[in-house]
């Protein structure tokens, strides 16, 4: 399997070097098969030591002998640990990628924020919806605080809910801004919890008071 343009070559050449090329030119006319062999090998190893990322990949190690063949013009005779081929999908161009074409109303939001109202819209069960209100609106006011430097208030993010889900989705503003539920760093039940410790506090300062009052 002939390499038939030099395409390839060069290709190769930029990540071995000239002097790879060189070496690999003198193996190409060496007369002794068995010496041919042991000289690849070597330029293996060095090979394997100037392309070290190829070591991450599967059959590291047929590749490089494979870049040693089309080196070589595909005219490398030596008695490999695997079949020899000239690797012709080095010349195929690269696929034309598919780049999306819509784009988000809320950039700074992006287009999976979108995707998950989406996702929201379709849930029945009212305790999911709102849950997944919450979520979506820590995650835009996330979003907007590392896009902008300006502060939002919960009552744009849930405006702009409405407005991404056409108003299938909403919830009461001021159960969300009491309850500081599209902050990321404050968990729902986190104030009652405080209102309860507090109130056991109080309730413990006034029994002591009581005790010592009743001592004296």
């Amino acid at each position: 399997m002939e390499a038939s343009t030099t395409f390839k070559q060069e290709l190769l050449l930029r990540e071995y070097g000239r002097n790879v090329q060189d070496l690999v030119n003198y193996i190409t006319k060496v007369q002794d098969r068995a010496e041919r062999t042991r000289l690849s090998q070597l330029l293996i190893n060095l090979m394997a030591k100037l392309n070290p990322q190829l070591r991450d990949t599967q059959d590291y190690q047929q590749k490089l002998w494979n870049h040693l063949y089309v080196m070589s013009g595909s005219t490398l005779d030596v008695d490999a640990p695997y079949q020899l081929n000239a690797m012709e999908y080095l010349n195929d161009k690269p696929q034309p990628m598919d780049y999306p074409l819509d784009t988000p109303n809320f950039k700074h939001y992006g287009k999976n924020v979108e995707l998950l109202v989406a996702r929201a819209t379709e849930l029945q069960d009212p305790k999911e919806r709102e849950a997944a209100i919450v979520s979506i609106g820590k995650l835009m006011k996330t979003l907007y605080k590392s896009y902008n430097k300006d502060s939002i208030t919960d009552d744009v993010i849930l405006g702009d809910i409405r407005q991404i889900s056409k108003g299938k989705l909403d919830m009461d503003l001021g159960y969300i801004e009491r309850n500081n539920l599209f902050e990321s760093n404050v968990k729902p039940q986190q104030q009652d919890n405080n209102r309860t410790q507090n109130t056991g506090g109080r309730s413990k300062k006034s029994n002591r008071s009581s005790s010592n009052t009743r001592n004296k």
